[in-house]
């Protein structure tokens, strides 16, 4: 008996003791997170009447009970799950929510009782009563399918004739001229060679390439993950916005065409990205896509969480070895995309392929976006739903991009480095994220509409859905010649792309710190005054009212001491003088003006048709000093001659920038932006009034003197005059009264140009020799560096290998370089035509150099000579 009691009494002991273990490890987690983290502000906010602080002593303790339900008082009044607003933020757009605060599934429901669980645990209602899909796998169906075999035969046949080549190229060619099959199987057997042995290992291989992209999405990691973002996103987020109209009308979307599937094709900014989509989609009972990524994030952990949410991984390089195609892994991609739509599931991808390394938009790669569409003309699927979807951040979670602009290596995606990323993004505050879903258009819709197009213009290239048939024309982009893509729809999935790419950054919000941003690298480049800048700020959001949406309210001056404190003190500084004034100035470093250019350039897409347009007329107008005053009031240009280099501008940018639908005409915009400038006082037409009272006052005294029967010879001035009307009519002229944002406007592209003219000045050390790509571009990004270090450039953010890369793909198209792959290394070198000669280069140099604005001539030096003088 007693030793019953004993051994009991051993067991609470040892129970009490683990308990005590387990109950004081919490504690101390928790209490290191509180510490460490923002936790005491997130819980300062939910409840503002508590008097928060862990090192309080245990007196002050007492008081909790009576804070807690005073604070549960105020939340009944405002609502349960109304979070108050942080003092030290700013409010998102108008007619939008944070998603952050949005429990639909959760509170109290009809009929329910007032102790409803979903009441006092919103977020795991939420998860637990949002509705649940059922996402069917597709792997075993694509490895059954007669395509996927007949890739696996096609490798196996490509793989035989290497290692034929390899062993005896040319008595192996010799026989497969003369048909000698016996032979060739003959020299297999002796080599060991046999295709049966070879198509096993390519079976295998199918088998692993599957198995390796294959998703494996889930509604039990979605609810999970859910409830994890819903505690851990305010921490270093201050909200998820989007418009619920938005949301809406995907859902409307969605029950209407219930058999369609969705498209959802976001610019790619941050590794965030993949995940939250998917975050708004669940809860929001929309069914949640497959998300293609880059296999670089299979790493430990986190890539089977992003495989369980949707996430299926395919190769950064679909072709291992250059000019070689792989026809079984590029089949495989292609069909597990097919069949994916054809089971009923949603797809998100990103066009641009990668992240943006710029901040505004890279040109797409239509890769992914080709399998679609002959999905649908193949007739595979009905139709589907593009859903262009905007994507912004007030601070990016990834930090940035400054090394790789520099010309420096990515540093590669690893377990240790995500740990501590997630980490040092629980110890910041990153402010806002905005998501913006655009309206869907369908497919079958847009292809209607391309050959309407076609039709119209006279043009036999008319799209039409057709059965599958295997096509062998190889092709150099990705996805293209897999024999199972029809290569005919190059142009239509490039219409497409680019349309997309253009609608998205349209579309994309203007948040805090873009605004900032962009002003501080304009209009304030060696900084101004708080006023000041608050007031630029109000004229910027003027001008883009009805244009694009601001991510922002309230007032200027707030929202610039704001985005201040998010951009930090490392990119932007805030001093005050004697009299008490706010100074604000960009930090005169290459790496935080490389920063705060990644922010400016969200809105750098939208003025881009305006910097074109006058940095072309700045370069047209006569220089002042050579007319005398009289002649340099009626000094102009042609509006003309306007537009027809404004286009020729407009093709320097072709791969930096989207500035036209493929269903709009370029001249037809920029004669609409042109009008713009000139309701704005950028730019005057001449006024004809004092044209007309002159051609009246000759018809008077033509008409006197055939009264006084004097000679009427003088048709010959009248007809000038009506001549010269004529002429200026159609003229535009500079307005002195605003230079200065002129000058401005002229800004906003002044960085690329700068890295155009670097390049092309670079094209010297290519005489009659060749270089690698890597190598030039290192040259080029040093070349910068050195000009802006000694002044001669201006602009810190002009160094950017992205900028350089374009400009490179533009003289290729020019034919002024040629790019030859040797070994997997890409080698450049000069065209025939450039190489003969070095005067034949200063064209280039000069053809790009008419896009740099040039500050210190024309009406720009004048203005600065009058600046001086007063």
């Amino acid at each position: 008996m007693l030793t019953s009691i004993l051994n009991f009494a051993q067991c609470v002991a040892e129970i009490s003791l683990l308990g005590g273990i387990e109950i004081a490890s919490v504690a101390l987690i928790v209490y290191y997170v509180f510490a460490r983290t923002r936790a005491p502000a997130i819980i300062a906010s939910l409840f503002p009447n508590l008097k928060l602080s862990y090192r309080s002593s245990l007196g002050k303790f007492n008081s909790i009970g009576s804070d807690i339900l005073i604070t549960l008082r105020a939340s009944n009044a405002r609502g349960w799950f109304e979070v108050p607003k942080p003092q030290n933020s700013v409010e998102h757009g108008v007619g939008t929510r944070n998603m952050l605060q949005l429990t639909p599934h959760a509170g109290l429901k009809p009929f329910k009782t007032i102790l409803n669980w979903g009441s006092l645990f919103p977020h795991v209602a939420q998860v637990l009563r949002s509705e649940k899909f059922d996402y069917r796998q597709v792997t075993e169906i694509v490895h059954n399918d007669v395509v996927l075999k007949h890739a696996i035969k096609q490798a196996a046949e490509q793989t035989i004739r290497e290692q034929r080549f390899a062993k005896n190229g040319h008595r192996v060619l010799g026989r497969s001229i003369s048909g000698d099959q016996d032979a060739e199987e003959e020299d297999d057997a002796k080599a060991g060679m046999s295709y049966q042995k070879i198509l096993r290992k390519q079976e295998q291989r199918a088998i692993a390439i599957l198995k390796e992209m294959g998703s494996t999405l889930n509604n039990t990691l979605l609810g999970i993950t859910s409830w994890l973002l819903y505690k851990l996103l305010p921490c270093f987020l201050s909200g998820v916005v989007t418009n619920t109209k938005q949301i809406e009308m995907l859902k409307s979307a969605s029950k209407r065409a219930p058999d369609t599937p969705l498209i959802f094709v976001p610019l790619h900014r941050s590794h965030l990205d993949y995940i939250m989509v998917t975050f708004i989609l669940t809860n929001n009972d929309i069914r949640s896509p497959l998300v293609a990524a880059g296999n670089n994030l299979q790493i430990p952990v986190f890539g089977s969480l992003l495989r369980g949410l949707g996430a299926f991984f395919i190769k950064r390089k679909i072709d291992p070895v250059e000019g070689k195609k792989d026809v079984l892994y590029r089949a495989a991609l292609h069909l597990y995309l097919t069949h994916a739509l054809k089971q009923g599931h949603n797809v998100e991808f990103f066009i641009e392929g990668g992240r943006t390394r710029t901040g505004k938009p890279c040109m797409p790669k239509g890769g992914i976006l080709s399998v679609i569409v002959n999905a649908f003309m193949d007739g595979s699927i009905p139709d589907a739903l593009l859903v262009p979807v905007s994507v912004n951040y007030e601070r990016l979670v990834d930090g940035n991009f400054v090394r790789e602009q520099k010309g420096e290596k990515k540093v590669p995606e690893t377990f240790r480095k995500a740990i501590s990323g997630i980490w040092k993004a629980l110890n910041s505050n990153y402010g806002l994220m905005r998501i913006d879903f655009n309206e869907p258009y369908s497919i079958r819709e847009l292809v209607n509409s391309y050959n309407q197009i076609a039709r119209e213009d006279g043009s036999s290239k008319i799209y039409k859905p057709a059965s599958k048939t295997l096509q062998h024309s190889q092709s150099t982009s990705s996805l293209y010649g897999t024999d199972v893509v029809c290569e005919e729809h190059r142009n239509l999935i490039e219409s497409i792309s680019r349309q997309v790419v253009f609608d998205c950054a349209a579309a994309t919000s203007v948040m805090s710190t873009n605004a900032l941003a962009f002003l501080l690298l304009t209009r304030y480049r060696n900084g101004g005054e708080e006023q000041q800048i608050a007031a630029a700020l109000d004229d910027l959001r003027n001008s883009l009212s009805g244009c694009k949406d601001m991510g922002f309210s309230g007032e200027s001056s707030h929202i610039i001491a704001y985005a201040c404190d998010l951009l930090g003190s490392g990119l932007v500084t805030r001093t005050r003088d004697e009299n008490g004034r706010v100074f604000i100035r960009a930090v005169p470093t290459v790496e935080s003006i490389i920063e705060l250019g990644y922010y400016s350039n969200m809105l750098t897409p939208h003025f881009a048709q305006s910097s074109i347009l006058m940095t072309t007329f700045h370069a047209l107008l006569p220089a002042p000093e050579l007319v005398d005053n009289v002649a340099h009031q009626s000094t102009g240009v042609s509006r003309k001659k306007l537009i027809d280099s404004a286009l020729e501008n407009c093709l320097v940018y072709r791969y930096e920038f989207i500035l036209n639908k493929p269903t709009q005409v370029l001249e037809s915009m920029l004669q609409k932006q042109l009008d713009d400038l000139i309701n704005c006082g950028f730019m005057r037409i001449n006024e004809t009034n004092e044209l007309t009272c002159q051609t009246d006052l000759r018809r008077m005294a033509k008409g006197l003197a055939i009264d006084l029967g004097e000679d009427g010879d003088d048709d010959e001035d009248y007809q000038h005059v009506e001549d010269f009307k004529q002429e200026n009519a159609d003229m535009v002229f500079p307005v002195t009264e605003t230079l200065e944002q002129q000058r401005y406007m002229c800004e906003v592209l002044a960085p690329f140009a700068s890295t155009y003219v670097a390049v092309a000045q670079a094209l010297q050390i290519l005489h009659r020799s060749s270089m690698l790509e890597t190598e030039f571009i290192n040259f080029v990004i040093n070349d910068l560096s050195t000009k802006v270090k000694n002044g001669s450039c201006e602009y810190a953010e002009s160094i950017s290998t992205d900028s350089v890369r374009n400009c490179l793909k533009l003289l290729e198209k020019w034919s002024v370089i040629e790019v030859c792959n040797q070994r997997g290394m890409r080698l450049i070198s000069l065209n025939t035509l450039y190489e003969m000669s070095r005067e034949s280069l200063n064209t280039i140099v000069k053809k790009i150099e008419v896009v740099l604005p040039k500050f210190n001539s024309g009406h720009f030096r004048q203005q600065m000579f009058n600046d001086l003088s007063a």
